[in-house]
């Protein structure tokens, strides 16, 4: 029972869900939920096969929850990935309460290990791996970098209907209050990670924003987790993607997925007191350094 699958509902990051989803050593097969071309796409990223749900005009793919959750369920596999969208974590969690599996968010890598199944997760901002065991059925959602695409046959894609779907349309698009509140748009972008000890301290970093002109932006902890910050301003692969001319990252560890929202970014500040923290190697100028101490110092300097 080393049969993996991955429930795709966007293109990107296809190819990692597949590397992870092989680490257990057996097939992975694609639930595709979206138009052909996804599907097309899906089938040349190394899976062995691709199951396809097209979805109706002005269906989202959550509405297909039940039928994928059903589809993948009758394979009893041992695992399954998801990426981390908002449909794929619905898709992920209606199929694990179907399997009766757990839900390991946040994961980086599948492996087995006898009878268990090995999954590792990264914890703390990216600080820390986890490796979580297994004895049943598990679902997470990938956290890691994308993965360059090999070349490879396409897997045949075999069209699945879909039955009990939900019945919910979409109605309308359009930019929610302060949904861009402008860190899209942002020359310049102070960010705050996990380094912050507590809420109140965003005073600090709200100064240094203001001495630079700067737009606030967060990790996802500081908005997900902790609620500090508006989710809007979350940087990150689910959150924000930004192209500012500056970005300073203060207390952020530097994720894969946080770095994500940046990519394209002229100039990464990385400040963190931790000198192996991965944002180091994303930044062009870096400050090791408690941020309590630095960004004063900062202030400081800009303001003579």
């Amino acid at each position: 029972m080393n049969e993996a699958w991955i429930i795709v509902t966007e293109e990107k990051p296809t190819p990692a869900l597949v590397a992870a989803a092989k680490g257990l050593g057996g097939k992975v097969i694609a639930a595709v939920v979206g138009p052909r071309a996804l599907a097309e796409a899906v089938a040349v990223a190394g899976p062995d096969a691709v199951k396809w749900i097209e979805t109706e005009q002005g269906r989202p793919a959550e509405a297909y929850a039940g039928p994928v959750a059903r589809l993948i369920a009758a394979d009893a596999p041992r695992a399954v990935v998801a990426n981390a969208s908002a449909a794929g974590r619905v898709l992920a969690g209606a199929t694990a309460a179907n399997l009766g599996a757990a839900m390991i968010p946040r994961g980086l890598k599948l492996s087995a290990d006898g009878e268990d199944t090995l999954v590792e997760r990264a914890d703390l901002d990216g600080r820390v791996i986890e490796t979580i065991a297994s004895a049943g059925p598990v679902v997470t959602f990938y956290a890691g970098d994308d993965v360059a695409q090999a070349p490879c046959p396409p897997a045949p894609i075999e069209t699945v209907a879909a039955t009990g779907v939900a019945d919910i349309t979409l109605e309308k698009i359009e930019p929610a209050a302060g949904a861009d509140a402008g860190i899209t748009k942002a020359s310049v972008v102070v960010s705050v990670g996990r380094g912050l000890k507590k809420k109140d301290d965003l005073t600090l970093i709200q100064g240094l924003a203001t001495a630079l002109g700067a737009e606030i932006g967060c990790s996802m902890p500081v908005a997900d987790d902790l609620g500090w910050v508006e989710k809007e301003r979350y940087v990150g692969r689910s959150g924000q993607h930004i192209t500012p001319r500056l970005y300073i990252a203060v207390g952020i560890q530097g994720a894969p997925q946080h770095l994500e929202g940046i990519r394209g970014t002229k100039v990464v500040v990385g400040i963190n007191n931790d000198p192996d923290a991965p944002i180091f190697k994303a930044a062009d100028f870096g400050i090791v350094g408690d941020l309590y101490e630095v960004v004063p110092a900062l202030q400081a300097a800009l303001g003579k």
